[in-house]
Formats: C-alpha cells, structure tokens, sequence
C-alpha cells in the first residue's frame, strides 16, 4: 500500500447503545474525541433491542447524538443509519441541521432506507426482519422496498435543498412541502456530507447519484466477498451515470469480539486490502475500560504497522 492509500483510511467507533447507560456511552466518546487516531464516533437509529429480550433500554439516536455533540470537541459524528422511516423529512432536516451547528460543523448525515416488508438480506443470508416489533409498538409502518428507495430519494433531494435554500415548496410522490424555509442553515456548506448505508442494487444507485460516503456491514453480517461484489456493483453504477467511483468513501462496519482482537486485525486488513478505507469498529455493551484506547493500541495503530510494511 503507498503511502498516499495509507493516509486515506481513517477509523471511527461506534457505540451500540443498546442495554447501556448513557453515562457509558459519554465516556467512550470523550475518550475517543482526545485520540486523534479516531476520527469519528456514531450511534444508531433504533427504539426497541433488535436483538435478544425487548425490554432493554435504548436512549433515541437524535437527541442522544445532540447531548454527545455538545461534549465533545473534534470527533466527526453521526448515526449508522438514520431510518428514513421514523421522521418525517423536513423535520429531520431541522433536527440535523441543529446538530451541525451544536457540534460546530462536525456532522456527517448517515441515512438509510429504514423498515421494509423484505426480511433484512446479509450476504445473500435472510432471516426474521426485526423491524416487525419495533415498528408495530411504535406505531411506524413498514414500506416494499421499492417505496422506501423512492422514499428515501425525496428525503435526500428535501435535505439538500433546506440547507442551500432560503425557501421553496418540494411536491414529490410521497412528500409536500409548502414554503420550507429552514435557519440557521447548517455551519457545513453546502450541508454535511452525505453517507448512504445498505446494500441493494437500488440502494447502490441513490449512493452513486447523491452520496459522499457509502457504509455497509462488514463480517459477519456481510462476508467479504459479497461486499467486493456490492462495491462493483456501486462501480457500474458510477460509470453509468459518468461519476468518478473514487469520489465516493467506501466505508464498512465492523463488530470488535474483545476476545479474538488479533482476528479483529486480520479482518480489518482484509477490509482494507478489498478497498474499504473508512472503517468504523462497533463495540459491544458493556463497554470495557478504556475502550477507545484500546482499540488504538490493539487495531488501529497494529494495523497502520502493518500497512506501512506492506
């Protein structure tokens, strides 16, 4: 890897807050916002557990990232996604709005499609959609897939405009708005960069026309062969269309085991060696002491070893 390839990967961390307290997920972040070998820290978007007993407590992403904005310094921030599901556009639009100008211009808007009747699609592997339960107690509808892609395309398309605009009506096939008009604007010009997670050929194609960051989830729930064929699939796209593929960050998920952290170095190379140079390791609650630390000492700063030798 040269040099100029090595300097283009950058690493975040990413905090599951689910059966944690928000005292825990403060700590991680200021930690990781005083080691600049971090360059970023996300939440997700989810009300309920998708995993295990229903009844473990989850803080909302949005004003749970406005708190962790207004406490942090340097850290560039986000969800791993918002659920374009849960808010209405424009309301998200002023929500990210007011966390870009807490945080000083720090946001990066992390969107994706949300809850779909298809059952969720991992490598080709399908099982039970957890977005049934979540989306039933609170009240949230599930959309075919084709709809909430087209959702999701109004959504981006409204967000642009209320940070570049000072007003305008937007009449869509899902959405009308009537003299928008959205200040402060955001402190990031012409608005915050743009990531697009999921994986989906259609999902592919809103990446390649709008977004400045795709995300996918790494192993396990994604194998890393599937991944390469869904970042040539972003490639087609781009080619399509007439964009530079190498205008787009690849950016990828990956779960730390806490056990296994030489493993965790292997794969991440591995990510890396397939072309992703964004990657962000999600820890698992309960966080462990020190957390953002060690993930330094044992993977990042390993892995930029190994890389200069490569």
């Amino acid at each position: 890897m040269t040099d100029q390839q090595q300097d283009r990967v950058t690493f975040g961390i990413k905090t599951t807050p689910m059966r944690v307290a928000y005292e825990d997920v403060l700590r991680v972040w200021q930690e990781a916002d005083a080691l600049p070998e971090i360059a970023d820290a996300w939440l997700w978007d989810h009300l309920m557990p998708i995993a295990g007993p229903r009844n473990g407590q989850i803080l909302e992403g949005w004003t749970l990232l406005s708190a962790l904005a207004a406490q942090t310094q340097r850290l560039r921030l986000g969800l791993l996604v918002t659920s374009n599901r849960i808010r209405r556009p424009a309301v998200l639009g002023k929500i990210a709005t007011t966390v870009d100008v807490i945080s000083r211009g720090r946001l990066i808007m992390g969107l994706g499609v949300g809850g779909t009747h298809q059952p969720p699609n991992a490598g080709g592997v399908t099982g039970e959609n957890p977005a049934v339960a979540e989306y039933d107690a609170y009240g949230l509808t599930l959309v075919p897939p084709a709809e909430g892609i087209a959702r999701l395309a109004e959504t981006v398309t409204i967000l642009k405009r209320m940070w570049t605009e000072e007003a305008f009506d937007f009449h869509g096939r899902y959405y009308t708005l009537k003299g928008n008009r959205n200040e402060p604007k955001p402190v990031q010009q012409p608005g915050p960069p743009l990531l697009i997670g999921g994986w989906g050929t259609r999902t592919l194609r809103l990446v390649a026309e709008h977004a400045d960051i795709w995300n996918i989830p790494g192993p396990p729930h994604n194998t890393l062969d599937y991944i390469i064929q869904r970042s040539r699939v972003l490639d087609a796209h781009c080619a399509a269309i007439g964009r530079d593929r190498r205008t787009i960050t690849r950016s990828v998920q990956y779960t730390v085991s806490y056990d296994d952290l030489a493993g965790d170095r292997r794969s991440v190379l591995d990510l890396i060696g397939a072309g992703l140079t964004h990657i962000v390791l999600s820890l698992r609650s309960p966080y462990p002491p020190q957390a953002a630390q060690r993930l330094v000492d044992e993977i990042i700063t390993p892995v930029r070893a190994e890389l200069d030798r490569q």
